[in-house]
Protein backbone atom coordinates (compact mmCIF):
# COMPACT_ATOMS: atom_id res chain seq x y z
CA UNK A 1 0.00 0.00 0.00
CA UNK A 2 1.08 3.58 -0.58
CA UNK A 3 2.80 5.50 2.00
CA UNK A 4 -0.27 7.91 4.28
CA UNK A 5 2.31 10.67 2.88
CA UNK A 6 2.35 10.63 -0.95
CA UNK A 7 -1.38 9.80 -0.37
CA UNK A 8 -2.31 12.78 1.25
CA UNK A 9 -3.47 15.03 -1.20
CA UNK A 10 -5.51 12.12 -2.62
CA UNK A 11 -7.00 11.22 0.02
CA UNK A 12 -8.27 15.09 0.97
CA UNK A 13 -9.47 15.84 -2.35
CA UNK A 14 -11.34 12.43 -2.55
CA UNK A 15 -12.76 13.59 1.26
CA UNK A 16 -13.91 17.01 0.10
CA UNK A 17 -15.38 15.42 -2.70
CA UNK A 18 -17.43 13.33 -1.08
CA UNK A 19 -18.12 15.52 1.30
CA UNK A 20 -19.36 17.90 -0.87
CA UNK A 21 -22.10 15.68 -1.52
CA UNK A 22 -22.33 13.69 1.63
CA UNK A 23 -21.59 16.34 4.24
CA UNK A 24 -23.83 17.46 7.09
CA UNK A 25 -24.38 20.82 5.09
CA UNK A 26 -27.29 21.54 6.54
CA UNK A 27 -28.45 24.39 9.08
CA UNK A 28 -30.58 21.90 10.77
CA UNK A 29 -27.04 19.58 12.14
CA UNK A 30 -24.57 22.69 12.93
CA UNK A 31 -26.15 26.18 12.47
CA UNK A 32 -22.97 27.87 13.90
CA UNK A 33 -22.00 26.93 10.91
CA UNK A 34 -23.88 29.40 8.44
CA UNK A 35 -23.85 33.05 7.74
CA UNK A 36 -26.92 35.16 8.96
CA UNK A 37 -28.61 34.51 5.93
CA UNK A 38 -28.50 30.37 5.60
CA UNK A 39 -25.45 29.57 3.36
CA UNK A 40 -22.08 27.57 4.50
CA UNK A 41 -19.42 29.98 4.52
CA UNK A 42 -17.20 30.58 1.39
CA UNK A 43 -13.33 30.48 2.40
CA UNK A 44 -12.97 34.18 2.17
CA UNK A 45 -16.23 34.40 5.17
CA UNK A 46 -15.66 34.91 8.45
CA UNK A 47 -18.21 33.76 10.97
CA UNK A 48 -19.36 35.10 14.40
CA UNK A 49 -16.88 33.13 16.30
CA UNK A 50 -19.36 32.59 19.43
CA UNK A 51 -21.85 30.54 18.56
CA UNK A 52 -19.06 28.50 17.54
CA UNK A 53 -16.96 28.82 20.58
CA UNK A 54 -19.79 27.56 22.47
CA UNK A 55 -20.99 24.81 19.99
CA UNK A 56 -17.58 23.32 20.48
CA UNK A 57 -17.34 23.43 23.96
CA UNK A 58 -20.52 21.90 23.92
CA UNK A 59 -18.93 18.94 21.59
CA UNK A 60 -16.75 17.97 24.23
CA UNK A 61 -17.19 14.39 24.87
CA UNK A 62 -20.49 15.00 23.82
CA UNK A 63 -21.71 13.85 20.18
CA UNK A 64 -23.43 16.18 18.02
CA UNK A 65 -27.42 14.73 18.75
CA UNK A 66 -27.32 15.26 21.87
CA UNK A 67 -25.32 18.83 21.56
CA UNK A 68 -28.18 20.58 19.11
CA UNK A 69 -30.88 21.25 21.54
CA UNK A 70 -28.70 22.31 24.44
CA UNK A 71 -26.82 24.40 22.12
CA UNK A 72 -29.96 26.14 20.87
CA UNK A 73 -31.58 26.76 24.48
CA UNK A 74 -28.15 28.39 25.44
CA UNK A 75 -27.96 30.92 22.59
CA UNK A 76 -31.87 31.84 23.39
CA UNK A 77 -30.86 32.50 26.91
CA UNK A 78 -27.50 34.44 25.95
CA UNK A 79 -27.32 35.24 22.05
CA UNK A 80 -24.40 37.20 22.90
CA UNK A 81 -20.56 37.39 23.98
CA UNK A 82 -21.89 40.02 26.23
CA UNK A 83 -24.94 38.44 27.73
CA UNK A 84 -23.27 35.34 28.67
CA UNK A 85 -20.27 37.26 30.31
CA UNK A 86 -22.52 39.19 32.46
CA UNK A 87 -25.04 36.58 33.32
CA UNK A 88 -25.30 34.94 36.78
CA UNK A 89 -23.33 31.46 37.69
CA UNK A 90 -26.44 30.25 38.15
CA UNK A 91 -27.85 30.50 35.19
CA UNK A 92 -25.17 29.80 33.32
CA UNK A 93 -25.40 26.34 35.31
CA UNK A 94 -28.85 25.90 34.92
CA UNK A 95 -29.05 26.23 30.92
CA UNK A 96 -26.10 23.72 30.86
CA UNK A 97 -28.18 21.43 33.32
CA UNK A 98 -28.06 17.91 32.04
CA UNK A 99 -25.22 18.45 29.51
CA UNK A 100 -22.91 16.85 32.45
CA UNK A 101 -19.37 17.65 32.74
CA UNK A 102 -20.51 21.15 34.14
CA UNK A 103 -16.68 22.49 34.69
CA UNK A 104 -17.42 23.30 30.56
CA UNK A 105 -19.65 25.34 31.98
CA UNK A 106 -17.98 27.61 34.42
CA UNK A 107 -15.14 27.82 31.82
CA UNK A 108 -17.14 28.85 29.11
CA UNK A 109 -18.80 31.50 31.11
CA UNK A 110 -14.90 32.71 32.83
CA UNK A 111 -13.78 32.58 29.21
CA UNK A 112 -16.40 35.04 27.59
CA UNK A 113 -15.46 37.38 30.67
CA UNK A 114 -12.14 37.09 29.49
CA UNK A 115 -12.88 37.76 25.88
CA UNK A 116 -15.12 40.76 26.37
CA UNK A 117 -12.32 42.12 28.12
CA UNK A 118 -10.30 41.78 25.11
CA UNK A 119 -12.77 42.78 22.32
CA UNK A 120 -15.32 45.47 24.25
CA UNK A 121 -19.05 45.25 23.99
CA UNK A 122 -19.01 47.43 20.85
CA UNK A 123 -16.71 45.31 18.36
CA UNK A 124 -17.74 41.48 19.91
CA UNK A 125 -20.58 40.88 16.70
CA UNK A 126 -17.82 41.72 14.27
CA UNK A 127 -15.55 38.24 13.75
CA UNK A 128 -12.30 40.19 12.81
CA UNK A 129 -12.39 42.40 16.09
CA UNK A 130 -11.85 38.56 17.54
CA UNK A 131 -8.09 37.06 18.46
CA UNK A 132 -7.23 34.70 15.75
CA UNK A 133 -3.80 33.68 17.33
CA UNK A 134 -4.01 30.12 18.87
CA UNK A 135 -2.12 30.92 21.87
CA UNK A 136 -4.92 33.19 22.74
CA UNK A 137 -7.43 30.02 22.88
CA UNK A 138 -4.97 27.85 24.29
CA UNK A 139 -4.88 30.52 27.46
CA UNK A 140 -8.22 30.18 28.26
CA UNK A 141 -9.76 27.80 30.61
CA UNK A 142 -10.86 24.85 28.96
CA UNK A 143 -9.73 24.98 25.25
CA UNK A 144 -7.02 22.66 23.97
CA UNK A 145 -5.39 22.11 21.06
CA UNK A 146 -8.13 20.36 19.11
CA UNK A 147 -10.85 22.90 20.23
CA UNK A 148 -8.87 25.81 19.30
CA UNK A 149 -8.25 24.43 15.55
CA UNK A 150 -12.08 23.97 15.51
CA UNK A 151 -13.23 27.10 16.74
CA UNK A 152 -10.70 29.14 14.92
CA UNK A 153 -11.08 27.00 11.18
CA UNK A 154 -14.55 27.13 12.07
CA UNK A 155 -14.74 30.79 12.38
CA UNK A 156 -12.14 32.25 9.56
CA UNK A 157 -11.18 29.23 7.95
CA UNK A 158 -7.32 29.34 9.56
CA UNK A 159 -5.14 26.43 8.57
CA UNK A 160 -5.64 24.99 11.74
CA UNK A 161 -6.05 21.20 12.62
CA UNK A 162 -8.28 19.29 14.58
CA UNK A 163 -8.29 16.12 16.81
CA UNK A 164 -11.20 15.16 18.43
CA UNK A 165 -12.47 11.38 18.67
CA UNK A 166 -14.41 10.70 15.43
CA UNK A 167 -10.63 12.19 13.29
CA UNK A 168 -8.82 10.21 15.75
CA UNK A 169 -10.79 6.60 15.01
CA UNK A 170 -10.84 7.23 11.63
CA UNK A 171 -6.88 7.91 11.11
CA UNK A 172 -6.61 4.81 13.35
CA UNK A 173 -8.59 2.52 10.92
CA UNK A 174 -6.62 3.92 7.99
CA UNK A 175 -3.19 3.16 9.44
CA UNK A 176 -4.60 -0.04 11.32
CA UNK A 177 -2.52 1.60 14.00
CA UNK A 178 -1.76 -0.62 16.60
CA UNK A 179 -1.37 1.30 19.72
CA UNK A 180 -3.85 3.38 21.64
CA UNK A 181 -4.29 7.00 19.66
CA UNK A 182 -3.83 8.38 22.99
CA UNK A 183 -0.32 6.65 23.01
CA UNK A 184 1.14 8.33 19.81
CA UNK A 185 -1.02 12.01 19.62
CA UNK A 186 2.31 13.56 17.92
CA UNK A 187 1.50 11.11 15.35
CA UNK A 188 -2.14 11.53 14.81
CA UNK A 189 -1.55 15.57 14.93
CA UNK A 190 1.05 14.82 12.10
CA UNK A 191 -1.47 13.16 10.06
CA UNK A 192 -4.41 15.83 10.56
CA UNK A 193 -2.15 18.71 10.28
CA UNK A 194 -0.84 17.50 6.85
CA UNK A 195 -4.22 16.80 5.62
CA UNK A 196 -5.02 20.74 5.93
CA UNK A 197 -2.30 21.38 4.43
CA UNK A 198 -2.96 19.25 1.48
CA UNK A 199 -6.03 21.32 1.32
CA UNK A 200 -5.14 25.26 0.96
CA UNK A 201 -7.88 27.45 1.76
CA UNK A 202 -10.35 24.74 2.59
CA UNK A 203 -9.44 23.49 6.62
CA UNK A 204 -12.67 24.78 7.68
CA UNK A 205 -14.12 22.33 5.00
CA UNK A 206 -11.35 19.47 5.44
CA UNK A 207 -11.93 19.66 9.08
CA UNK A 208 -15.66 19.03 8.95
CA UNK A 209 -15.59 16.89 6.22
CA UNK A 210 -13.23 14.58 8.71
CA UNK A 211 -15.51 14.77 11.44
CA UNK A 212 -18.77 13.98 9.17
CA UNK A 213 -17.04 11.16 7.75
CA UNK A 214 -16.04 9.51 11.28
CA UNK A 215 -19.69 10.54 12.72
CA UNK A 216 -21.84 8.96 9.58
CA UNK A 217 -19.33 6.06 7.94
CA UNK A 218 -16.62 5.60 9.48
CA UNK A 219 -18.59 4.96 13.43
CA UNK A 220 -17.65 3.23 16.03
CA UNK A 221 -19.84 -0.03 14.97
CA UNK A 222 -20.90 -1.59 12.08
CA UNK A 223 -19.14 1.38 9.60
CA UNK A 224 -20.46 1.79 6.04
CA UNK A 225 -17.19 0.92 4.39
CA UNK A 226 -18.63 0.63 1.13
CA UNK A 227 -19.41 4.53 1.33
CA UNK A 228 -15.83 5.59 2.75
CA UNK A 229 -14.05 7.40 -0.20
CA UNK A 230 -10.77 6.15 1.32
CA UNK A 231 -11.79 2.50 1.49
CA UNK A 232 -9.68 1.45 -1.48
CA UNK A 233 -6.64 2.83 0.78
CA UNK A 234 -7.54 1.47 4.74
CA UNK A 235 -5.44 -0.86 6.19
CA UNK A 236 -7.83 -1.60 8.22
CA UNK A 237 -10.42 -2.48 5.71
CA UNK A 238 -7.87 -4.31 3.86
CA UNK A 239 -7.27 -6.88 6.64
CA UNK A 240 -11.35 -7.02 7.03
CA UNK A 241 -10.81 -6.00 10.75
CA UNK A 242 -12.23 -2.83 10.88
CA UNK A 243 -13.67 -2.72 14.15
CA UNK A 244 -10.26 -3.46 16.08
CA UNK A 245 -9.52 0.06 15.62
CA UNK A 246 -8.69 1.98 17.29
CA UNK A 247 -6.75 0.08 19.79
CA UNK A 248 -7.97 0.84 23.23
CA UNK A 249 -5.89 0.69 26.26
CA UNK A 250 -6.91 -2.09 29.09
CA UNK A 251 -10.23 -0.53 30.88
CA UNK A 252 -9.64 0.49 34.41
CA UNK A 253 -11.78 -0.93 37.51
CA UNK A 254 -14.59 1.32 38.05
CA UNK A 255 -14.84 1.93 41.63
CA UNK A 256 -18.77 1.42 42.82
CA UNK A 257 -19.93 3.60 45.42
CA UNK A 258 -23.57 4.03 47.63
CA UNK A 259 -24.45 6.96 48.82
CA UNK A 260 -27.08 7.16 51.17
CA UNK A 261 -29.44 10.66 50.48
CA UNK A 262 -31.93 12.70 52.72
CA UNK A 263 -34.64 14.61 51.03
CA UNK A 264 -35.44 16.35 54.42
CA UNK A 265 -39.01 18.35 55.02
CA UNK A 266 -39.66 20.95 57.51
CA UNK A 267 -42.77 21.47 59.11
CA UNK A 268 -43.72 24.03 56.61
CA UNK A 269 -43.46 21.40 53.84
CA UNK A 270 -39.97 23.15 52.45
CA UNK A 271 -37.42 20.91 51.48
CA UNK A 272 -33.89 21.50 52.50
CA UNK A 273 -31.12 21.50 49.38
CA UNK A 274 -27.25 22.75 49.76
CA UNK A 275 -24.77 23.99 47.10
CA UNK A 276 -21.57 21.99 46.23
CA UNK A 277 -18.26 24.05 46.36
CA UNK A 278 -17.23 25.85 43.13
CA UNK A 279 -14.30 23.25 43.06
CA UNK A 280 -14.68 19.45 41.52
CA UNK A 281 -16.97 17.83 38.98
CA UNK A 282 -20.08 19.08 39.77
CA UNK A 283 -18.73 22.40 41.12
CA UNK A 284 -21.59 24.85 42.03
CA UNK A 285 -24.12 22.68 41.37
CA UNK A 286 -27.47 21.89 44.39
CA UNK A 287 -28.43 18.90 45.73
CA UNK A 288 -29.55 17.12 48.24
CA UNK A 289 -27.58 15.99 51.13
CA UNK A 290 -25.83 12.89 51.67
CA UNK A 291 -22.39 10.85 51.49
CA UNK A 292 -21.28 7.51 51.46
CA UNK A 293 -22.21 4.82 53.47
CA UNK A 294 -19.47 3.28 55.25
CA UNK A 295 -18.54 -0.45 55.80
CA UNK A 296 -20.95 -2.40 58.00
CA UNK A 297 -22.94 1.09 58.37
CA UNK A 298 -26.86 0.38 57.60
CA UNK A 299 -27.85 3.03 54.93
CA UNK A 300 -30.24 4.83 57.44
CA UNK A 301 -26.97 5.59 59.67
CA UNK A 302 -25.25 6.85 56.69
CA UNK A 303 -28.03 9.21 56.26
CA UNK A 304 -28.04 10.09 59.98
CA UNK A 305 -24.46 10.71 60.27
CA UNK A 306 -24.04 12.62 57.32
CA UNK A 307 -26.99 15.06 57.52
CA UNK A 308 -25.22 15.36 61.19
CA UNK A 309 -21.63 16.02 59.97
CA UNK A 310 -22.30 18.23 56.61
CA UNK A 311 -25.04 20.30 58.13
CA UNK A 312 -25.16 20.04 61.70
CA UNK A 313 -28.63 18.83 62.21
CA UNK A 314 -30.76 16.04 63.52
CA UNK A 315 -33.36 13.86 61.18
CA UNK A 316 -36.09 11.21 61.64
CA UNK A 317 -34.86 8.88 58.42
CA UNK A 318 -38.23 7.78 56.91
CA UNK A 319 -39.10 5.40 53.76
CA UNK A 320 -37.11 4.77 51.01
CA UNK A 321 -38.40 7.59 48.37
CA UNK A 322 -36.54 6.12 45.56
CA UNK A 323 -33.20 4.53 44.70
CA UNK A 324 -30.83 4.60 41.30
CA UNK A 325 -27.73 4.35 39.83
CA UNK A 326 -25.64 7.29 37.48
CA UNK A 327 -22.26 6.24 36.11
CA UNK A 328 -19.67 8.81 35.72
CA UNK A 329 -16.67 8.33 33.79
CA UNK A 330 -14.44 7.53 37.00
CA UNK A 331 -17.00 5.79 38.72
CA UNK A 332 -20.45 4.31 39.19
CA UNK A 333 -22.78 5.27 42.14
CA UNK A 334 -26.11 3.79 44.00
CA UNK A 335 -28.06 7.05 45.44
CA UNK A 336 -30.74 5.46 47.71
CA UNK A 337 -32.82 8.25 48.58
CA UNK A 338 -35.13 8.16 52.12
CA UNK A 339 -37.65 10.83 52.91
CA UNK A 340 -36.45 12.48 55.93
CA UNK A 341 -38.15 15.21 58.76
CA UNK A 342 -36.03 17.98 60.08
CA UNK A 343 -36.07 17.84 64.08
CA UNK A 344 -33.63 20.53 65.17
CA UNK A 345 -30.49 22.13 64.38
CA UNK A 346 -30.25 24.95 62.35
CA UNK A 347 -28.59 24.22 58.90
CA UNK A 348 -25.19 24.84 58.30
CA UNK A 349 -22.96 24.59 54.98
CA UNK A 350 -20.02 22.83 56.90
CA UNK A 351 -19.31 21.10 53.89
CA UNK A 352 -20.96 23.32 51.04
CA UNK A 353 -21.21 27.02 50.07
CA UNK A 354 -24.59 27.57 51.14
CA UNK A 355 -27.24 25.52 52.05
CA UNK A 356 -31.87 26.76 51.57
CA UNK A 357 -35.10 25.79 52.74
CA UNK A 358 -37.08 25.77 49.12
CA UNK A 359 -40.35 25.30 47.94
CA UNK A 360 -40.21 21.44 46.78
CA UNK A 361 -42.43 23.32 42.96
CA UNK A 362 -39.13 25.62 43.34
CA UNK A 363 -36.56 23.12 42.73
CA UNK A 364 -36.96 23.48 39.08
CA UNK A 365 -35.28 26.53 39.54
CA UNK A 366 -32.30 25.89 40.43
CA UNK A 367 -29.22 23.94 38.72
CA UNK A 368 -29.32 20.06 39.91
CA UNK A 369 -27.03 17.32 38.39
CA UNK A 370 -28.63 14.60 36.76
CA UNK A 371 -29.25 12.06 39.13
CA UNK A 372 -31.15 14.91 41.24
CA UNK A 373 -33.74 15.49 38.28
CA UNK A 374 -34.82 12.01 39.01
CA UNK A 375 -35.13 12.27 42.86
CA UNK A 376 -36.64 15.23 41.89
CA UNK A 377 -39.57 14.19 39.72
CA UNK A 378 -40.18 11.65 42.51
CA UNK A 379 -40.54 13.43 45.48
CA UNK A 380 -43.09 15.69 43.56
CA UNK A 381 -44.87 12.63 42.73
CA UNK A 382 -45.02 11.48 46.44
CA UNK A 383 -46.16 14.83 47.64
CA UNK A 384 -49.28 14.79 44.96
Amino acid sequence: MEEPSALTPELSRSLLAWWEVHGRKDPAFKPWMFTPEGKWSEPYEHLNPYPIHVAEVMLQQTQLQVVLPYWQRWMESFPTLESLAEAEAQMVLLSWQGLGYYSRARRLHGSAQTLLERIGCQSCEDPLSWPQEPGFWLDLPGIGLSTAGGILSSAFNSPLAILDGNVRRVLARFRAHSRPPTRDLRLFWNWSEALVEAAPGRARDLNQALMDLGATVCIPRSPNCACCPWQMHCSAYAACDVERYPVKDTPRAVPFQVIGVGVVLNDSGEVLIDQRLNEGLLGGLWEFPGGKQEPGEAIVQTITRELQEELAIDVAVGEELISLDHAYSHKKLRFVVHLCQWRKGEPQPLASQQVRWVRPESLVDFPFPAANARIIAALLDHLS
